[in-house]
């Protein structure tokens, strides 16, 4: 049961949308998951201290989103979709799923997710349309509403349908994971860590498939270590820390926060120390005749290097820019967050 502290559960200033969504004739809600205020504290033990695994969440996930979960191990990504899923009961907090709240609807929340685990828990003696059939059968899908053929097309395992699981390649399986997800036809779909470990190219398939779910109209939550996953796919992202969230915006607006850029310059001329005329844009000689130079993107001082350059004699054999990645995002705020926690001396 959930501890006496679900008893005080935080309340918004506006509640969060429950009711049938999609199922009982009523317009979907506008955020397919909804998180407010939620705690998670695992009891510890003699040897243990408790741990406060999600503190104060909030979270709002818009319908049809491709939503990034990101986060270092034991920042509470787990627990989170744990808890969404109905595999862990939350200390406080609310949460909705397609409308639906976790406690005073938990089937409907629960028949409005689906979750692929990074785990590959496939019986190796069935087969992909055995395996879908029976998952259908655990959430009570009638026979005649089952989408077996349906699903195993859209993921490209028609073939293999009658195969066992255990002849499947890595990648086959991997998508046979997401199939088993959405024979309840979930408009919410978790993805956690799914290419971890794989190839290159499964990955790129795996993200082939991911963004023509999500372009059916499933609303796609993914977790991912991989920073350049989550910015190659997701149209929004929420990063984090220590059970709290730290940060939650669209990527663009994400990447936004780092304003600033570089410029590598080699020049034919072997220069062994940075010319007077571009002292002042305080320029790093990385080598003889080369020259790294950090800007704000917003000043863009390209043309006056360039020009400075010029004005010095010398000749740019080549030139290369970088912008600001996300990871560049996520180490500054997961770094700030642990000097904010660290104790003040």
């Amino acid at each position: 049961m959930a501890s006496l502290a679900a008893e005080r559960a935080f309340m918004p200033d506006s509640p969060i949308q429950t009711g049938p969504g999609a199922d009982g004739g009523m317009p979907p809600p506008d955020h397919a998951v909804e998180v407010r205020g939620l705690d998670k504290i695992y009891r510890g033990g003699r040897r243990n201290k408790a741990n406060h695994a999600l503190i104060d969440v909030d979270l709002a996930i818009p319908r049809g989103a491709l939503f990034g979960l990101l986060g270092p191990n034991g920042a509470g990504k787990s627990t989170l979709i744990n808890i969404l899923a109905g595999l862990v009961n939350k200390t406080g907090g609310r949460a909705a799923i397609w409308g639906s709240d976790i406690d005073e609807n938990p089937r409907q929340a629960r028949a409005a997710i689906g979750v692929v685990p990074q785990e590959l828990n496939i019986d190796p003696f069935f087969t992909p349309r055995e395996l879908l059939e029976l998952q259908a059968g655990l959430y009570g899908v009638p026979p005649r509403e089952r989408r077996t053929d349906r699903i195993l097309a859209d993921l490209r395992l028609s073939d293999k349908a009658e195969a066992y699981a255990r002849t499947l390649s890595g990648g086959m399986r991997r998508r046979l994971m997401v199939a088993k997800a959405m024979v309840h036809d979930p408009p919410v779909l978790v993805l956690d860590e799914p290419t971890a470990g794989v190839d290159i190219e499964l990955r790129q398939q795996l993200w082939t498939h991911v963004r023509a779910l999500n372009r059916r109209g499933t609303t796609v939550l993914l977790t991912t270590h991989y920073l350049e996953e989550a910015e190659e796919l997701c149209d929004r992202i929420a990063i984090i820390n220590h059970g709290r969230v730290i940060a939650c915006d669209t990527t663009e607006a994400l990447l936004r926060r780092l304003d600033n850029k570089a410029l590598t310059l080699v020049l034919a001329e072997a220069v062994g120390e940075v010319p007077e005329r571009l002292g002042r844009f305080q320029p790093e000689l990385l080598a003889p005749g080369r020259l790294l130079f950090h800007y704000r993107t917003s000043e863009s001082p390209v043309n006056e290097i360039l020009g400075a350059v010029a004005a010095s004699g010398l000749t740019v054999q080549d030139m290369s820019t970088e912008e600001t990645d996300l990871e560049d995002i996520f180490l500054q705020l997961t770094r700030g967050a642990h000097e904010a926690e660290a104790p003040k001396g």
